[in-house]
């Protein structure tokens, strides 16, 4: 019995690092498709084909609880595998209503990737919780590619986030939520622009509570606490970046079983 979860990157290791914090002892499978990454601007039937496969792998991995820690891919696909695969899915959640609820100003931004704001779950979830707050959209563009290169600070990467957090703060944004499991990865940049201006609101802990709350359902866990990576990119930039997140930890690395390099999976 495993927990399986999957992102279009590195991202939702974001995810993985509160998990394991919560369930520290059993083992978990994570699948990087890297090779395919970014999933923002590819259409949904793209992003749902891809996610039954990587559904599929960590169905024969001896996953029971799958998390979907990618924005992009919950928007596009996770209502359709809630309806063919019989397990519990945990998908992304935009943090609109705890970023109304905090807010003092009545207005919020929200830095997300463009598949995010097309899914039907982010305006069903801005009408319910956020109908007298003024919601700033900025699509976060070329931030997935600085954490899949592992760049994760320095001039670059500052001068790109601030010129999209700018522009809400200077429009009275005091939340800014974070609508893609790449970004918590920069939060210490984006902090460092916004100072006391702004909360930044990461999902990925309130998304793990979610995860252990249905896992502590499922009977018979095993208590191994092993984990195992694979990634449809390159093995060595997984390895590194969890070197770079998790130094103390030796990992498992394997490729992503059936990618190839013109990006379809084999039969």
């Amino acid at each position: 019995m495993k927990i399986g979860i999957f992102d279009s990157g590195l991202g939702g290791l974001s995810v993985w690092k509160e998990l394991d914090k919560l369930l520290p002892d059993v083992p978990m499978v994570y699948v990087a498709d890297s090779g395919r990454c970014p999933y923002g601007p590819k259409s949904q039937e793209e992003i749902v084909r891809y996610s039954r496969e990587i559904t599929d792998f960590l169905l024969e991995e001896g996953c029971s609880l799958l998390v979907v820690a990618c924005n992009t891919a919950t928007a596009a696909a996770i209502s359709i595998l809630r309806t063919e695969y019989d397990l519990p899915f945990v998908g992304m959640e935009p943090a609109i209503k705890p970023a109304a609820q905090a807010s003092s100003s009545g207005v919020i931004g929200i830095l997300a990737t463009e598949g995010t704001f097309r899914g039907n779950h982010f305006h069903q979830t801005r009408a319910a919780y956020a109908t007298d707050t003024n919601v700033l959209l900025q699509v976060g563009e070329g931030l997935v590619e600085f954490v899949e290169s592992g760049e994760l600070s320095g001039p670059k990467v500052k001068d790109c986030l601030q010129s999209y957090l700018h522009p809400m703060l200077e429009a009275g944004a005091d939340q800014v939520v974070l609508g893609c499991s790449h970004y918590p990865f920069l939060k210490p940049v984006m902090e460092s622009i916004v100072g006391e201006k702004a909360t930044i609101i990461d999902p990925a802990p309130a998304v793990a509570r979610q995860a252990k709350r249905l896992w502590d359902r499922i009977p018979g866990t095993a208590s191994e606490g092993m984990r195992t990576f694979f990634t449809s990119g390159k093995v060595e930039q997984l390895e590194a970046f969890l070197q770079t997140i998790d130094p103390a930890s030796s990992h498992s690395v394997k490729s992503f079983s059936g990618y190839d390099s013109s990006h379809q999976y084999g039969s």
